[in-house]
């Protein structure tokens, strides 16, 4: 696919997962959310640190361990600046590491709410494929499928359908791969090339720049 229109879609969660953990204050298992602060305790050279959550129904706070006893000379630079002045973006991204959440409660809920960001990475003049990079930067229970059907506004089943002639693929290419969670670095192409309204209708939707002439 040599005259490919090439996009980059950015996706990114609006909601943290929240994590369902006993509740001291309430009495039972509540959902827990990130208050983004970060609790730090040093013992000699050695580092805990926590990031604190709150429960949604009482405000009874939760520490989640993100480091126990710690040296600190083991410890990353980068990592250990985000800590000491409770960088928000690392935090952030740290309230979406699943594999921790998961480790310590007994229930995680997840919310496929998303916010998407739209680039041209390359144009090429009568384009007839369209090529769409994911970059994915912190987990998002989105399944692939419904965030193509929801973005090109096609059907889930016409997309499957797409898929299975082989006009629609991916790279990674797995037989499911539409149905499962977003990874980052996936590419999506579609063969557009009997499409006679590629830059009318589809490069509005892959770009996300409605400006172009209707």
């Amino acid at each position: 696919m040599c005259k490919t229109l090439r996009v980059r879609w950015t996706i990114i969660p609006k909601t943290a997962p929240q994590p369902w953990i006993a509740c001291g204050g309430c009495g039972g298992l509540r959902a827990f959310q990130s208050s983004g602060k970060i609790r730090l305790n040093a013992n000699g050279r050695k580092l805990d640190a926590w990031l604190i959550y709150k429960c949604l129904a009482c405000e009874r706070t939760w520490n989640r361990p993100i480091l126990e006893r710690r040296n600190v000379s083991d410890i990353d630079p980068a990592v250990l600046e985000a800590l000491q002045s409770n960088d928000p973006h690392w935090i952030r991204t740290e309230t979406f590491n699943l594999d921790a959440l998961r480790r310590k409660s007994l229930r995680v809920d997840e919310f496929a709410e998303f916010e998407i960001a739209k680039e041209i990475q390359h144009e090429t003049a009568n384009w007839t494929g369209l090529a769409i990079e994911l970059t994915v930067p912190v987990p998002t229970s989105t399944r692939l499928d419904r965030l193509l059907a929801s973005e090109l506004k096609l059907s889930r089943a016409k997309l499957q359908a797409l898929h299975a002639e082989g006009m629609v693929r991916t790279d990674p290419e797995k037989a499911d791969i539409l149905r499962r969670r977003l990874r980052n670095g996936t590419l999506v192409t579609i063969d557009l090339s009997m499409e006679a309204e590629r830059e009318r209708w589809w490069k509005p939707l892959a770009t996300g720049n409605y400006a172009v002439e209707q």
